[in-house]
């Protein structure tokens, strides 16, 4: 308190002191108290949930970018003005380009896939195990058989939910038909083989543990046909009364391949890095597709949905805010009297208004605080929540088959944390200026006069 007419410093200790004991709950006060409780409550849960939905956001996005990326390289190169059976040449020139992580050639091609139980459309690629073993994400994610002497197996490797389709499991045989077979007098025929499962993979994302079937190199170039037969170097004058062996030793067999994935070091850098792979030297033409135009919508979408649920979510610490000044406008006509006296005593306008803008933004401080660690826990946990939910109901919580993901990441983000406790803790603040101002203009004379 003032003393000797002085005016305390701003924040003296009975500034303090007074709005603490506001906070305190009387048992005539009851009603205010509980108020301001729900307030604290109300901020803690807008807090919590911004914290915990945006975490989730963050996973999602991640987990999908990783798996993408994971598999499907950051530029995808397909070739131009000839057939593509330089590929290995092309993927040793593009990994010497700077900020080229590696690369990988592929054969693909879309197929019907038949098991014991029902059929399907899959897209089959052909990979050799030099480059399988480049995509750890793939070669690591067998859950039954492997990729040991994948090149010599001719066999495939296929996800787990497609096995559930397709009902095989490691040794079945899956038969895979190409409309796009072989020509006959009568059209073209369907080309119908069968391979043996040798892998069986999860991925842990549904498009790909659905779709995808992986085939050694050379027998998928072998079934859609992208092995072509040239005569050897200075053959062209071939004998036309040469025997099969001496015309089979003529010709060679030259494979082709279908594209190659590039994956560069950093995958926001796609302007740059399409610029030097296409200016780098011993690269023949090539058609680049980057992962932001092949998911441009997809992400983009994603995008915006992060924006309006920030926004949207952001109005529950505006209620939450709004009601710090209803409690404290209450407050203030409760103690109308008690700013009377401090008034009287020597308390200024500055010290009142201070007092109320101590009680208010405590309140919102509190509820930041325990929103926060609630977020944080809730967000680190989400997945077992999640399992716990669906268990105790019954009822699938994010289906994969929607949301494309099998659990339901959280990837918190500091920066963004920071963000929401910054936001909630100001505008905390500006809800208690109003109130506070109100109470600083009590005229003490017609505050007591009815006291």
């Amino acid at each position: 308190m003032p003393r000797g007419g002085r005016a305390t410093r701003p924040f003296a200790r009975f500034e303090w002191l007074i709005a603490g004991r506001y906070l305190r709950a009387r048992r005539k006060e009851a009603f205010i108290s509980v108020i301001a409780s729900l307030t604290m409550v109300g901020v803690a849960i807008g807090v919590a949930t911004l914290i915990v939905v945006m975490s989730v956001m963050n996973g999602f996005r991640g987990e999908l970018l990783d798996k993408i990326l994971g598999l499907n390289g950051h530029f995808t190169a397909h070739p131009i003005e000839s057939q593509f059976t330089d590929y290995k040449e092309t993927v040793a020139a593009l990994e010497q380009v700077d900020g080229v992580s590696f690369a990988v050639y592929f054969v693909e091609g879309q197929v019907l896939a038949s098991g014991r139980g029902s059929s399907t459309g899959v897209s089959v690629r052909g990979m050799d195990e030099e480059n399988l073993k480049k995509l750890d994400l793939l070669y690591t994610s067998a859950e039954q058989g492997g990729f040991d002497q994948w090149d010599d197996s001719r066999g495939v490797a296929i996800g787990y939910r497609l096995a559930q389709t397709l009902g095989v499991g490691i040794g079945d045989q899956v038969q895979i038909i190409n409309p796009d077979g072989a020509m006959t007098p009568f059209g073209s025929t369907p080309q119908i083989r069968s391979y043996p499962v040798n892998a069986i993979y999860n991925l842990g994302m549904v498009e790909f543990d659905s779709f995808f079937m992986y085939m050694p190199l050379e027998a998928a170039q072998d079934y859609f046909r992208m092995v072509d037969e040239v005569l050897k170097p200075g053959m062209e004058r071939l004998d036309p009364l040469a025997s099969d062996e001496e015309i089979d030793a003529a010709y060679e067999r030259v494979p082709r391949a279908t594209a190659v994935e590039v994956f560069i070091d950093d995958p926001d850098e796609v302007a740059l890095m399409r610029q030097r792979l296409q200016s780098a030297p011993d690269v023949r033409p090539l058609v680049l597709t980057d992962w932001q135009q092949r998911n441009e919508t997809f992400f983009s979408a994603l995008q915006v949905e992060r924006v309006v649920m920030f926004t949207i979510l952001s109005m529950i610490i505006l209620v939450a805010a709004f009601n710090i000044i209803s409690s404290l406008i209450m407050l203030v006509k409760d103690k109308g009297a008690d700013i009377a006296v401090l008034r009287t005593m020597g308390a200024t306008r500055g010290a009142i208004m201070r007092i109320f803008s101590i009680t208010g933004t405590a309140i919102g401080v509190i509820g930041t605080l325990v929103g926060t660690v609630i977020g944080l826990i809730v967000a680190a946990n989400a997945e077992a929540l999640r399992a716990s939910i669906s268990n105790l109901l019954g009822v699938t919580l994010f289906p994969p088959e929607v949301f494309f993901l099998s659990s339901l990441p959280s990837r918190t983000d500091p920066t963004e944390v920071t963000v929401v406790v910054c936001m909630a803790l100001g505008l905390s603040f500006l809800a208690t200026l109003y109130p506070a101002w109100r109470a600083a203009q009590y005229d003490p004379v017609e505050a007591l006069r009815y006291e």
